[in-house]
């Protein structure tokens, strides 16, 4: 199985990828032999000149498209225009999203962040679903640990990455996978030393907030090449289905042991026994 979750000879797309966390994805998997890749954000000049840079190295192996991933008709015209360009998606990452509670953009974010993700994964299912001709494939949705710990000033933000890490476990059932040949991975990071992090207290849910996090207290960020590093472990080694880690430096740990465990004496106390015991009888 591993042999089959190789980069080499793949083509990918990755929303939110004309800076931060994204430019770094799509550098990383055409060093790593991907065919083709598609850059989809809303920056239009950032991302075609990045493009542009990457082409010279990379033998015009990258397009741009301007994508908002905040709305459906661009989601969905956006995909077939990488589709008319490559003919083959193997490779979707769903990186775009926003960390902004405040008063005028938090509806945009929670439709970049959980929205404009399901869609993405939704065509992607679609298009690489082995029982109606594709050839499977990998989609990589992008978490957090804002996922799994409280934040009292971005719970906004929270939520909408709690939602990405619970449809990622929800739909990654091992009949979803035999059924579609579609490996869901989900990728928690913590802190990373990206432009997402700058000013982050103008973007808190209310302002009495502002005052957390200070100079004598900073996160403790990861800096963006270990958590490229940990997307590229975690697509060369994880399971269907599985959620992975990424903070403080360390390598990319996969979680899913951990949540499973955690999840089940809620299972036990909200579901009938014979669903809980089915459930691990099948894990």
């Amino acid at each position: 199985m591993a042999q089959e979750w190789k980069i080499e000879g793949k083509n990918i797309l990755i929303t939110g990828g004309a800076s931060g966390l994204g430019a770094a994805y799509a550098e990383a998997f055409l060093k790593s032999g991907a065919e083709k890749l598609a850059i989809l954000d809303v920056a239009e000049k950032i991302g075609n000149d990045y493009a542009e840079k990457l082409n010279k190295t990379y033998k015009n192996k990258v397009i741009f498209i301007k994508c908002d991933v905040s709305k459906e008709e661009e989601i969905k015209n956006c995909f077939q225009d990488v589709l008319n360009a490559f003919k083959r998606i193997d490779v979707l990452i769903n990186n775009a999203g926003i960390m902004d509670d405040s008063t005028d953009a938090w509806r945009t974010a929670s439709d970049v962040n959980w929205q404009g993700l399901v869609s993405f994964t939704r065509k992607g299912i679609g298009h690489m679903r082995i029982v109606e001709g594709g050839s499977g494939g990998t989609i990589i949705n992008v978490s957090s640990v804002a996922a799994i710990v409280k934040a009292d000033f971005l719970p906004v933000y929270c939520a909408s990455k709690a939602a990405v890490l619970h449809f990622g476990r929800s739909i990654s059932s091992p009949e979803f996978y035999a059924n579609t040949g579609v490996r869901i991975l989900t990728i928690c990071f913590g802190a990373t030393s990206t432009p997402l992090l700058n000013n982050l207290q103008s973007r808190f849910i209310e302002q009495k907030f502002t005052n957390m996090l200070n100079p004598t207290s900073p996160l403790q960020e990861q800096s963006v090449d270990s958590a490229v590093k940990a997307v590229l472990k975690m697509f060369l080694e994880g399971k269907p289905g599985s959620v992975w880690l990424s903070q403080f430096n360390e390598p990319g740990q996969d979680i899913t042991a951990i949540l499973d465990e955690a999840y089940k004496p809620l299972e036990k106390l909200t579901l009938p026994s014979e669903i809980t015991d089915a459930t691990q009888i099948s894990k």
